[in-house]
């Protein structure tokens, strides 16, 4: 099953930037899933299975930094526009 979900991650810290940029910067090492990011928030598709497992591991790493908040959205489908099946 193909599985997307919008990220948005707020360390609270006054150097809150560079928490998101590694959080991103570490989903970008996996090959298994799709990664994109704006302003607002960072989308992740991919099978449910792999976005899960990864998104748990990287979501562990980042809540070591105290008072992190993670907000997601999730669907059970491919939401990216320009997606084509590999």
């Amino acid at each position: 099953m193909q599985l997307s979900i919008d990220i948005s991650y707020y360390p609270l810290t006054e150097q809150y930037l560079e928490p998101i940029k590694a959080f991103i910067a570490r989903l970008h090492t996996h090959s298994e899933i799709d990664v994109k990011s704006n302003g607002m928030s960072t989308q992740v598709f991919g099978e449910f299975a792999d976005v899960m497992r990864i998104l748990t591991a990287e979501i562990e790493q980042a809540m070591e930094l105290p008072h992190s908040i993670f907000v997601l959205k999730m669907a059970n489908a491919r939401l990216d526009i320009d997606y084509k099946p590999r």
